[in-house]
């Protein structure tokens, strides 16, 4: 069984507690600062964890923090802490998703919000050693011309090495978002780096938070418990049925069949009849 983590020991990275503290807009404010290098003004309280889907038949998507500013830029901003498979592609998907809702029926497409879609992880993803990776539209063929469509994709490793282009209060940040501790809140001489760090004991000292986040967690150990099950269920069924393919070569009886493996009569029949 999974060690339980205790709130208390949660960083920045991990995404229960990143998304307690960045509901709260002036800490979300203070970190797009950090990030973008420019003065943030947010509109409104931040949406975490909120779920998007295109259609019905979509994949729907949960997006850890997303929230605008009073010039209707988009800000998508997530916590990765395991380098799983695909994560360009992700943000790519999620930058679509958060398109399809900007647009009402018959808008120019001109009228689509600036999106800005942010990743903060403990792992370097393109391996060069930066804090820091910005992605937007180029021209291959013309040096420096830019598509200009508004996109923009931000990868933070917080294990960079590289200091050139960066400030050194976002190395600080990223640090701290890896090791969220009073050390490295006050090696740094950000107050918005303390700002953070007040809220993140605020939320550690909470009763209510922490009972929230037991609560969660045993929902997930439980789902997981769940799939696990459900997925020997599921072998022990193919491996029935592979028995009873194999009874049915031997020209047995779906009623015999049945009785020897478990299975209803009725699929041991769709066998037999998938097998002509």
């Amino acid at each position: 069984m999974e060690k339980i983590k205790e709130l208390k020991d949660l960083d920045l990275v991990d995404r229960f507690l990143f998304a307690e503290v960045m509901e709260d807009e002036g800490s979300l404010a203070d970190v797009l600062e950090i990030i973008l290098g420019r003065e943030v003004v947010l509109k409104g309280l931040p949406q975490v964890e909120k779920e998007f889907r295109k259609n019905v038949w979509s994949r729907q998507v949960r997006l850890d923090v997303c929230t605008k500013d009073v010039f209707d830029n988009v800000y998508d901003t997530e916590v990765q802490k395991r380098k799983t498979h695909g994560l360009p592609q992700r943000t790519r998907f999620y930058n679509g998703v958060i398109d399809c809702k900007l647009l009402e029926p018959g808008d120019d497409y001109i009228n689509l919000n600036d999106v800005f879609i942010i990743m903060i992880m403990p792992f370097d993803l393109y391996g060069k050693g930066l804090y820091r990776y910005t992605f937007d539209m180029s021209c291959r063929e013309v040096p420096g011309m830019r598509l200009e469509d508004g996109a923009t994709r931000i990868f933070l490793n917080t294990r960079g090495t590289e200091t050139a282009g960066v400030s050194q209060e976002l190395i600080d940040l990223l640090h701290y978002f890896e090791k969220t501790t009073d050390i490295n809140a006050a090696a740094s001489s950000s107050d918005k780096i303390r700002r953070l760090h007040e809220k993140v004991r605020t939320i550690k000292a909470s009763e209510e938070i922490g009972i929230k986040f037991m609560n969660e967690w045993e929902e997930k150990m439980l789902e997981r418990k769940e799939g696990r099950e459900e997925g020997r269920a599921e072998g022990e069924r193919a491996k029935q049925r592979e028995i009873a393919e194999k009874m049915l070569l031997k020209g047995m009886e779906p009623v015999l069949i049945s009785e020897i493996t478990g299975l209803s009569e009725d699929e041991v029949r769709e066998l037999k009849n998938a097998a002509r």
